[in-house]
């Protein structure tokens, strides 16, 4: 074997690719808010500890709005001071999203869930209490009474 040549010239740095999980955002609910829960559902308000990157959050609906279409990993929690026997989900548009429905048989305080779906900008988003008519009250004092994790995955 022979010597090594010399080493060539570094080449030109190609084009930094798209950064897909800039789209994504964390938001909480920590106060404690009491939900009044209508058979057809009631969206949970989630104005803590809002990290959005992007999305833009409508209080008066307890909304998320999406702001790049693309296939979307979504986890949401909910946890209340007492056992209950409402159903949780995640809607886009006012509508329900598969797999994201708990519908307990006994009473339960700790809902969760999570779903990769396709979303399009615009689309709002939310995390909804439904089922029976009712109250829920989150837990609060600094702690997670509900959260709504979006991920864009591509």
């Amino acid at each position: 074997t022979g010597i090594t040549g010399a080493t060539g010239e570094t080449g030109l740095t190609g084009a930094t690719g798209e950064v897909v999980t800039a789209s994504s955002m964390y938001a909480a609910n920590t106060i404690g808010s009491t939900i009044l829960v209508l058979l057809g559902g009631t969206n949970i308000p989630l104005p803590s500890a809002q990290n959005l990157d992007g999305f833009t959050y409508n209080a008066g609906a307890a909304t998320f709005t999406v702001p790049v279409t693309g296939r979307y990993y979504i986890a949401y929690q909910i946890n209340t001071t007492a056992a209950l026997l409402i159903s949780s989900r995640v809607v886009v548009n006012g509508a329900q999203v598969a797999g994201t429905v708990i519908a307990p048989a006994v009473s339960i305080s700790n809902y969760q869930g999570n779903v990769i779906v396709n979303l399009t900008a615009g689309n709002t988003v939310a995390v909804q209490l439904f089922g029976l008519v009712g109250t829920a009250i989150l837990n609060g004092g600094g702690s997670t009474g509900a959260s709504l994790t979006i991920i864009r995955l591509s």
